[in-house]
């Protein structure tokens, strides 16, 4: 309130108080009015701070595949702009899935979708991807596993960052020849120029538990894991065939049984 307000307000009161009252009374709601509307100004800022704040594993793949971590190992594959959009779904013969592109938020609900229009085709879950969202490639990774689908990442295509976390999920697990499989650190976005980061390790640690529960889960070596949480996220650890078949990425090759009548039960989960 201002002192010509104020002044004005006593002169009122002298002549009509019950009006310099209700005065009096009108200016203190809009004081207190706008005290609130500044409170809730400040909390609508650091709301939308936090929803702009980085969260591990919603990294945006780089535009070319990443150069290998370390030397001898296999080479990154050529620049594919395919890679780069966000991940589409196409049903080839033989029941195989192709799942181009990049892993967006919400990519899983997508792939969740055409699995139920087309499941009953589906065999395998063909993968050409740099990564992207971990939280939907471990979405995806669980619905493969729970439909009992195979993965492949077919001769010469990439599957790089998160997208080996969808790859797990296969029940069989193939890579072709001079096919690259890389992982590295998780990491999030940039943080937006006047916003207060948050607690980035305690994220970095839950969702490091959840990919190492998860490996486990489907029977992989969680060496895995290891390996993409000592690469930095400019650069990625390539498996040797070896590596993979060593570490469970890959699964060993069915051989048919002289008499299927006697094949053991394999165990659940």
């Amino acid at each position: 309130m201002t002192p010509a307000v104020f002044l004005q307000a006593l002169r009122d009161w002298r002549r009509r108080p019950d009006d310099a009252l209700l005065h009096l009374l009108f200016a203190a709601l809009l004081i207190a009015s706008a005290a609130m509307l500044v409170q809730d100004f400040g909390q609508l800022r650091k709301a939308q701070a936090a929803l702009s704040a980085p969260v591990p594993g919603l990294e945006t793949p780089p535009a070319a595949p990443l150069g290998p971590a370390r030397e001898g190992g296999p080479e990154a594959p050529a620049a594919d702009d395919a890679l780069n959009a966000p991940m589409t779904f196409d049903l080839q013969s033989d029941g195989r899935l192709a799942a181009t592109g990049t892993i967006a938020p919400g990519t899983a609900t997508l792939f969740a979708a055409e699995v139920e229009k087309r499941g009953s085709y589906v065999k395998t879950v063909v993968l050409r991807s740099p990564g992207g969202s971990v939280q939907d490639a471990l979405a995806m990774g669980r619905l493969i596993r729970a439909k009992g689908f195979a993965t492949e990442v077919p001769t010469g295509a990439y599957c790089a960052s998160s997208c080996p976390l969808v790859f797990s999920g296969g029940t069989e697990r193939r890579v072709g020849k001079k096919a690259a499989l890389g992982v590295h650190q998780v990491y999030g976005a940039a943080v937006p120029a006047g916003t207060a980061p948050p607690d980035g390790m305690a994220q970095a640690q839950r969702v490091s538990a959840e990919c190492q529960r998860y490996l486990r889960d489907m029977g992989v070596d969680l060496e895995v894991w290891l390996r993409a949480m000592e690469t930095p996220k400019d650069k990625l650890f390539y498996f040797t065939p070896e590596e993979m078949a060593r570490l469970k990425l890959t699964t060993p090759a069915l051989v048919p049984l002289a008499n299927p009548a006697a094949a053991p039960v394999p165990p659940r989960g």
